[in-house]
This record gives structure tokens, sequence and C-alpha cells, in this order.
């Protein structure tokens, strides 16, 4: 066999091997990624949305008009008993907010904010913003589900849900660009959570802030990787073990930085953080091959060597 051949060979051979202990080559060279690992097509894991929902006009930086609750939600002891959904990505409770340059949080301000996707967005030409209210049927058994799912021992019961959804909105001044979110507000009595629910996130370098802030930043928390430019890893990540969703208990009065009353879902500066139970899985989140399977990828690689060079 030509030598030139062999050592070119050998050479490809270790580096498909050193990209298999780096952890670079992903599930997606090697089988169908699932509907959790990586990018996807379908829309996450967002709540009913579209028929019945009440649609916010078309306009740059604007607001719904001031929507009446049909039960006070608790907001870190303020029960408020209205809300504003406002195009670029945020709600807020005393008036309309139009601002398109986010704030960090702890932004020390003087508005209560839940900002699901707070970024310069613009429903003019593409998308569409709405929301809807329930008090009955299937949406509330799912929220009733989810939320002691994710705050165990609690026993709740959910009577009010308010969902607002931005739909294939654009980024101002990239018409075509399309963003899918959704905010879910989970009430009964002086209990509240929030989700934030993630679908297809269009790159862009524009700023964004993900989470909420209070009155003097009392109360706030910031999603993990809020404010990195081009990022999009908020559909992919979560602090409840369900991919694209972050839930937060929003009734509470005595922490300073809240995070999620359960244990949450491993995260890092890596959008797909590894945890002791997938150590010995052959996949983890997308992120590549792990474990035994190194062990196993690294004999196979050496063996077809030694077979090739005999």
């Amino acid at each position: 066999m030509d030598k030139e051949f062999v050592t070119m060979r050998n050479q490809m051979m270790l580096f498909v091997l050193f990209l298999l202990m780096t952890g670079k080559v992903t599930t997606a060279n090697f089988a169908t990624a699932s509907t959790t690992d990586g990018p996807s097509t379908t829309p996450g894991p967002l709540y009913p949305f579209g028929a019945g929902d009440t649609v916010s006009y078309r306009s740059d930086d604007g607001s719904s008009p001031p929507i009446t609750l049909q039960q006070p939600f608790v907001y870190f002891g303020k029960p408020y008993q209205q809300i504003y959904v406002n195009h670029n990505g945020h709600l807020t409770f005393n008036e309309a907010f139009s601002s398109f340059i986010p704030h960090r949080f702890p932004a020390f301000s003087t508005r209560d904010l839940i900002a699901p996707f707070w970024t310069d967005l613009d429903n003019r030409r593409n998308g569409t913003i709405s929301y809807r209210q329930y008090t009955s049927g299937s949406v509330l058994q799912q929220a009733t589900q989810d939320i002691n799912q994710y705050f165990p021992n609690l026993g709740f019961s959910v009577n009010w849900v308010f969902i607002a959804t931005w739909d294939k909105v654009a980024y101002y001044n990239n018409f075509g660009t399309e963003i899918t979110f959704q905010v879910v507000l989970i009430a009964a009595g002086q209990s509240s959570f929030i989700l934030m629910n993630y679908g297809e996130i269009a790159p862009t370098t524009q700023n964004i802030q993900a989470g909420y802030d209070t009155v003097n930043s009392i109360h706030y928390f910031s999603i993990p990787r809020s404010f990195q430019s081009n990022d999009t890893t908020f559909s992919y990540t979560s602090n409840v073990n369900v991919t694209g969703r972050w839930a937060f208990q929003t009734n509470a009065t005595t922490s300073t930085t809240d995070g999620p009353s359960t244990t949450p879902a491993p995260t890092s500066d890596d959008p797909f953080a590894v945890d002791d139970s997938c150590i010995d899985s052959i996949f983890c989140n997308g992120q590549g091959l792990t474990g035994s399977v190194y062990m196993l990828s690294t004999l196979l690689i050496l063996v077809f060597l030694t077979i090739l060079n005999n």
C-alpha cells in the first residue's frame, strides 16, 4: 500500500479520534437528533395560542391597551389587576412601556417588569403578538400539572392563566427574521408562577434581557446568556428539565435573587450542561459523545487502524 496514502489515512483517523475525545462530534453526525436535543423545527414547549386570542395591533414599540385581569395576579406581594403586553418582549402592570433597549437585571428601576425576551422587536410586517386569559378548561389542567411537577409538595390547583405569545415576530429593521416565545402567568389565590417558553429564536446582534425584575430589584432573575450577542440558546436551556422552558414562583417575598423553588436543571456557561445522569449515556443534551462511548469509539478506531496496517 502506498506509504503516503497510509500516512494520510492515519492522520485523518487520528483527527476523527481527536474530535470524539473533545466532544465536538455531535449527535447530528451519528443519528437523527431527538426532539429535545439541539435546534428543532418544532415550536417548542408553548402553551396553546392563536384561535381565540386577542391580537395586539401592528406597531413598532407598541403595547396592548390595559388588560383587566379576571383575578388579581400577586407579583412578589403586590396584587395587580391589570397588565400591559409590550411589543418589545416584556409585561408591565402600572403603565405601558415602550423601551426597546433592554436593561440588565438587576436594573434598580421604579417598575415591576416581566421580560421573557426584551429586545427591539417589530411586528409591523411579520409576526403576531396575542394574549388570552383562561379560568377553565384544559389549559388550567396543563398548568396545574406543570406547576406541581416543577414545585412539588404544594398541592397546587390553578384557577387562572394568562398567556401572551410573540409568534414569528421580527427584529427591528430586520424583517423576515422570526422569533417565537411566550410568557404564561399562573395563579390561584395568593400563589403565583411564571413560565417563559421559547420556540425558534433567530440569531441577532441585538442585546437581549430575559428574566424578571421588581421595583428597586428587591427580587430579580436574569436567565443565563442574556446580553450575549448572537445568542439563541434560550430555546435549548431550562431550569425545570423541559427544553426551552423556565419556571419561577413569584409570590414569595423573602429572597433577593429568586430562582425556582425546585432544584433546577443543570445550568452552566455551556447551554447544554452535563449532569451525573448522563455520564454513562450515549448522548447528553446534544452535546456529543460522552462517558463509555469515548472509550468504545477509541477502541474501534485503534482496531480499525491495526487491521489496515496489516
